[in-house]
């Protein structure tokens, strides 16, 4: 796995990679001393993980991680631990405190997934689904959604004037969804293609979309190009 170590402390990203060197597996790709230097280094490098500082020097890891878009998986390694409850809104892996122990990093690692054999198959848009939120349930069809909505671990799918929520991640349901229908436009949501009524530019090179039921969502920077390229003739 392909990591990124993220600090403004040069003493503590050499500790950390003092500690990695026990974890062959774990391949150190690059260091950065701040949120604009890694968020380049990520561009360019694609690491799997990121060793993330909080406090730094301008932007704060929580400023880069919502920057990315998708984001490498997290752990936190920080001196501060009041944090950690919005860390862990960011779907993080682990929160670590420093001075990091050799036991604690161990732990932390292994909550990482193990690498998937194949990808899961893909779910036909045409296929109906049960939904079941709290005393309600629903038999839906995926390609009568018009939207999944990241909420930490759940997600909130919009269909009609529903809006139930679902135990499952965006990452996932990613890689299950149709790709001919549906679109990642953001770190938090996956809109139906079908269902996109308007479309505007946005300041920040991204995209403005209204949905068919009315719904108003914001498509990053990283993925309007990704969109544009496949959009276009």
């Amino acid at each position: 796995m392909r990591a990124l170590i993220i600090d403004d402390e040069r003493l503590a990203r050499a500790e950390m990679r003092r500690l990695l060197a026990a974890h062959p597996d774990i391949e150190i790709t690059g260091e950065a001393a701040s949120a604009d230097e890694a968020e380049s280094l990520i561009d360019t490098l694609h690491p799997d993980l990121l060793f993330l500082d909080i406090q730094m020097p301008g932007r704060s890891g929580f400023d880069l991680l919502g920057k990315l878009d998708p984001a490498p998986r997290v752990i936190f390694v920080t001196a501060y631990d009041e944090h950690a409850l919005r860390a862990f809104e960011f779907s993080a892996v682990d929160y670590l405190l420093k001075p990091v122990s050799p036991e604690r990093l161990d732990a932390a690692l292994q909550r990482l997934p193990a690498p998937a054999a194949s990808a899961p198959s893909r779910i036909p848009a045409s296929q109906q689904i049960f939904v079941r939120d709290a005393d309600r349930c629903w038999f839906v069809r995926l390609s009568e959604i018009a939207l999944f909505e990241s909420d930490g671990n759940y997600t909130r799918l919009h269909f009609a004037s529903n809006r139930p929520l679902i135990l499952r991640s965006l990452a996932y349901l990613e890689e299950r969804l149709d790709t001919d229908i549906f679109f990642r436009v953001s770190r938090r949501h996956i809109v139906n293609l079908r269902m996109i009524d308007v479309i505007h530019p946005s300041i920040d090179g991204g995209y403005d979309i209204r949905l068919t039921t009315g719904v108003e969502v914001p498509m990053s920077r990283r993925r309007a190009q990704e969109f544009r390229d496949r959009m276009s003739l």
